[in-house]
């Protein structure tokens, strides 16, 4: 009888360290669940850390900068809005009329009127955009062809000029195929000579009654990062003072050339 109760016991011992051992696993292997317990919260699951992210520089879409797109009217503007004039080179095409619409190579004569089939007055191409003469010339073929598909393109840009007077090593009238800064103008004039201010320099503008209109630009202060670019209108002047070449001077003589273009009927 005492053997019995004896191994009674021992079962008993066993199977209490056993519920011991495995309440402490349980509480090794979570140990966030007993402090659940206590403040009556559930336990939080903890996401995984994502891995860095290696880049190789280039950007995406996403990552385009308000700086990067500021840059695309830089090169997209000028062109896309210039304006034609005698002596810019276009040429028109007609998809699937070609050769007998489509002309190549056409040099805008000095009255500004183009010359082309079925239309015996000609176009009239001055002040306006490839875009626009292209809906005009579709407009004219409309009466002949069936749904024309008209493009015209600016070959060469020859009619807008801009000049760079004053004390500068290569002076001169140069074609404005471009959008053009006046840091660039300078600097494609040879620069600015030791006699010249590069602090004073005037900037001349036709206004569209004729008249002109003068601003004075601090190359320097563009130049170490402290001033806004400037960029150059179509016929603008720019006159670099100095020694021997003030700009008071200057705009005299520009304005008298300008009443001169007035009174004769053309003042760009």
């Amino acid at each position: 009888m005492k053997a019995i109760l004896s191994f009674k016991n021992l079962t008993v011992a066993a199977l209490g360290m056993i519920v011991l051992t495995a309440a402490g696993l349980a509480q090794s292997v979570d140990p966030s669940k007993k402090d659940a317990k206590k403040d009556g919260k559930q336990p939080v699951a903890v996401a995984p850390i994502p891995a860095p992210t290696v880049t190789d520089g280039t950007a995406t879409d996403d990552q385009k900068t308000p700086e990067a797109e500021a840059i695309l009217p830089y090169y997209d503007n000028y062109l896309r809005e210039y304006r034609l004039g005698p002596s810019d080179q276009i040429s028109v095409e007609v998809f699937g009329q070609c050769p007998d619409y489509c002309k190549t190579g056409i040099t805008i004569p000095p009255n500004a009127r183009i010359s082309y089939p079925l239309v015996r007055e000609g176009i009239l191409v001055a002040g306006k955009t490839v875009e626009q003469i292209a809906a005009e010339i579709t407009k004219k073929l409309d009466e002949f062809i069936i749904d024309p598909k008209v493009t015209v393109t600016l070959d060469k840009a020859n009619a807008t000029r801009y000049s760079v007077m004053g004390n500068v090593a290569t002076p001169g009238v140069r074609v404005m195929d471009r959008k053009v800064s006046i840091y660039e103008a300078v600097l494609e004039a040879g620069g600015v000579t030791k006699n010249g201010d590069n602090k004073k320099i005037a900037l001349v503008s036709y206004g569209k009654d004729g008249r002109l209109a003068r601003r004075i630009v601090n190359l320097a202060e563009i130049e170490a990062g402290k001033a806004d670019m400037v960029y150059l209108s179509p016929g603008d002047q720019v006159f670099v003072a100095g020694k021997g070449f003030s700009i008071a001077k200057a705009f005299d003589i520009m304005l008298k050339v300008s009443s001169l273009r007035y009174m004769v009927g053309t003042p760009f």
